[in-house]
């Protein structure tokens, strides 16, 4: 008796490794498209959302807005002020010469402080490229965003 068998070609084989590709491709594409990016941080309530999962509560009446234009060069202070950056997986370098919105709030919310507290937000687009919670006294202090940074 004949025995029939399954010839694996090379028709057969690439049409096996497109499949696979494709079926990868659209996974990726669906995670992409599925994943969680966070609140709309172009609008008021996106940016006092992304602050308060952060651990935040802000007086939005106190929002401030400005355009500004980050600096070309990060030396000197800006240095330093990009360090805090850095730290909390920003970097102001990569938009060095670009526009962007800065917002600031009062901070309802800081722990064991008399002194007035303000969040600042560097906004381009719908996303934030960088901020700081910091005072405004002479003896103040400047920190990343983070809630841990400040306890």
């Amino acid at each position: 008796m004949l025995e029939k068998r399954k010839v694996f070609t090379r028709k057969k084989a690439l049409a096996i490794v497109l499949l696979i590709a494709a079926a990868l491709t659209l996974l990726i594409v669906l995670r992409w498209l599925g994943r969680d990016r966070g609140p709309d941080v172009s609008t008021t309530e996106g940016r006092e959302m992304f602050l308060s999962e952060l651990g935040w509560e802000i007086d939005v009446t106190s929002e401030d807005c400005r355009n500004i234009v980050i600096p070309e060069s990060m030396e000197g202070i800006m240095e330093e002020y990009n360090r805090i950056q850095k730290e909390q997986g920003y970097d102001l370098s990569k938009h060095a010469g670009e526009s962007c919105r800065q917002y600031s709030y009062f901070v309802t919310n800081y722990p064991n402080c008399s002194q007035t507290v303000i969040v600042t937000l560097y906004v381009q687009g719908k996303e934030i490229i960088g901020g700081d919670i910091h005072t405004a006294e002479i003896n103040g202090f400047m920190h990343g965003l983070r809630r841990d940074s400040a306890e």
